[in-house]
């Protein structure tokens, strides 16, 4: 058998879910062979497993963790997957997806992936045997081996927190991209013309930095000086980048912060460095969280409305694990610069 080998036509059970018979058949096994396979490897041959674990991971096939007698009935369960329970600019989608289930009778699993894909896999092969109701994942570059596993389970997926044209199955979220374009736009009309970026070093956070690099560029603007720092972002690690931009001697004006707590810790540093936000450096931040507005100087902040993406995930789920249809399988919640004293 080999890897190229066309996979045979899903066979569709209501859920859409690949099941046991589909892996068996493409290993050239019978179903209870492939059971075996499956549940006590020992007990058949090298070839017989070697067969069939091709299959399995050939079409994404997780087995049912619940008993067989259970598994038409629905679990009133569904699982979400952040990368992580401390960044707090995840909390409010957590909060309005649980409580938008619950309205429902449904209950809200949670689990962390962080910021690695090898993590998130093993994270939803436990999920998806559970057969929850519905999965919500956050943004939407996942591994080759998650896909596959995601849309051959069947279970209804909303992506959050990201945009695309071409979802896995649901969608709500936004534009990194474009947030990273209009916070060139915002910092140019208030006449700051040599930019600089600090990133957390997750995909989503690249994708607003690279995007703001590009329309500096593309606005004739001096080049961006960036520093890039793990995921999840802090306070220290925003003192200690806006010590780095210091350290490479170029004149910088202001600073995009990939979240409100870096932008946080530049504040910090900047005052202990006598440096005068926002009169020598404009800041801008990222989540808009509840301290943004509260510190002094209050932070500038992209606000993204987390409620409004909690909510429309949890309607698809339900809509979806209830047998109705969705209108549309993408939504654009937007997002808005505030503007606060520090820019």
């Amino acid at each position: 058998m080999t890897s190229d080998a066309p996979a045979p036509r899903r066979t569709r059970r209501g859920s859409g879910a690949v099941t046991l018979h589909d892996v068996a058949k493409l290993a050239g096994v019978a179903p209870i062979t492939a059971s075996r396979a499956l549940s006590a490897p020992s007990q058949v041959s090298a070839e017989v497993l070697r067969k069939v674990t091709e299959a399995v991971g050939r079409t994404g096939y997780v087995r049912n963790g619940l008993a067989g007698g259970l598994a038409s009935t629905r679990s009133r369960l569904v699982a979400a997957v952040i990368p992580t329970i401390t960044g707090p600019v995840f909390l409010q989608t957590i909060q309005a997806l649980t409580e938008g289930l619950a309205e429902h009778g449904y209950q809200l699993m949670l689990g962390q992936s962080g910021y690695a894909n090898s993590r998130e896999d093993a994270l939803l092969e436990a999920i998806i045997g559970r057969r929850p109701d519905g999965i919500v994942l956050t943004g939407i570059l996942h591994s080759a081996q998650g896909r596959r596993r995601l849309i051959a389970s069947g279970i209804p997926v909303v992506e959050t927190w990201d945009l695309t044209p071409t979802p896995l199955d649901m969608l709500v979220g936004f534009s990194h991209a474009d947030v990273g374009r209009a916070v060139v736009d915002y910092l140019r009309s208030k006449g700051r013309k040599r930019l600089a970026v600090i990133a957390g070093d997750d995909e989503r956070s690249m994708r607003r930095r690279q995007a703001f690099e590009a329309a500096a560029r593309a606005a004739k603007l001096a080049d961006v000086i960036s520093v890039e720092v793990p995921a999840p972002t802090t306070l220290k690690s925003g003192r200690s980048a806006l010590g780095q931009l210091l350290q490479a001697r170029r004149k910088f004006d202001a600073v995009f912060c990939s979240s409100d707590l870096l932008a946080l810790g530049v504040m910090v540093e900047a005052r202990v460095r006598g440096i005068d936000i926002p009169a020598q450096l404009s800041l801008v931040g990222f989540g808009d969280l509840d301290f943004a507005a509260d510190v002094e100087p209050s932070i500038t902040s992209v606000h993204v409305d987390g409620e409004a993406i909690g909510r429309q995930a949890a309607r698809f789920i339900i809509d979806r694990a209830e047998g109705r249809a969705a209108e549309r399988n993408v939504v654009d919640v937007g997002f808005t610069i505030v503007e606060r004293a520090s820019a």
